[in-house]
């Protein structure tokens, strides 16, 4: 795979991922040669998502169905879109960061290990709860967002494409992993070492765990500005960068 198949791969991995998971949560899908969102399965804004779009005027449209379901949403702009971050400010979404869009050849991976540490596979409701929890403690919006992201989960089942791992330390579950197969490649999400565990290395042997045997040439990623320097250290190469613009209603 060249550098932009890459980017294709990374930027379509997650829009799988994101409408996967609308559809599953509810949410109102579209996908056509205007526009491809999923809008109101999600109290998250990053989940009521619009990942590609072919005009400005598919902003105006995304907002209309954001307000009539009273949810927060966003726009994943990446260089396929073909709607720019000035004509989305001034449909009324705010610039709220980027996400480096990272590769890396699985084989290529540098080994990672904390001694002591073993990876589990989710395969039941009762995995997922302990995969939930976990989450809660540290990841984006806490146990709000885990809470849901468990839900959509429990709705999709445990078999392939999704895959999702708790780490545990001494008996106790220490952190999470999804990988989500899909464009060609696994998919790296929701990875999270609780905060009081932070900076040993957890997230980083959670990530080569989940990855090694991931039955892909390559592996994917949007990574977070606190994670970015742990993906470079496994071996991950930026290729893109994901834009991100939000609108949430206000009062």
């Amino acid at each position: 795979m060249d550098d932009a198949g890459l980017v294709r791969a990374i930027e379509e991995n997650a829009a799988e991922l994101l409408m996967a998971m609308g559809a599953a949560g509810g949410g109102s899908q579209r996908d056509d040669a205007a526009a491809r969102w999923t809008i109101g399965g999600s109290p998250i804004d990053y989940h009521n998502a619009v990942v590609a779009a072919s005009d400005a005027g598919a902003a105006a449209e995304s907002l209309a169905l954001l307000r009539k379901h009273g949810i927060p949403g966003s726009w994943h702009v990446g260089p396929s879109m073909r709607v720019s971050g000035a004509e989305l400010t001034a449909a009324g979404f705010a610039s709220a960061g980027a996400e480096p869009g990272m590769a890396v050849r699985i084989e290529e991976l540098v080994p990672a290990d904390v001694p002591g540490l073993s990876l589990t596979r989710v395969g039941d409701d009762d995995a997922l709860a302990v995969w939930e929890a976990t989450l809660g403690q540290g990841f984006g919006e806490g146990e709000r967002e885990a809470r849901w992201v468990a839900s959509v989960y429990r709705e999709l089942g445990y078999g392939d494409p999704w895959r999702h791992y708790v780490g545990w330390l001494d008996g106790a579950p220490v952190g999470t992993a999804t990988v989500f197969l899909g464009a060609g490649v696994a998919g790296l999400y929701f990875v999270m070492t609780v905060p009081e565990l932070r900076r040993r290395g957890i997230g980083a042997a959670i990530t080569y765990g989940a990855l090694r045997d991931a039955g892909t040439e390559y592996a994917v990623l949007g990574s977070s500005p606190a994670g970015r320097s742990v993906y470079e250290r496994l071996g991950f190469r930026e290729y893109c960068t994901i834009e991100l613009y939000e609108w949430a209603p206000t009062g």
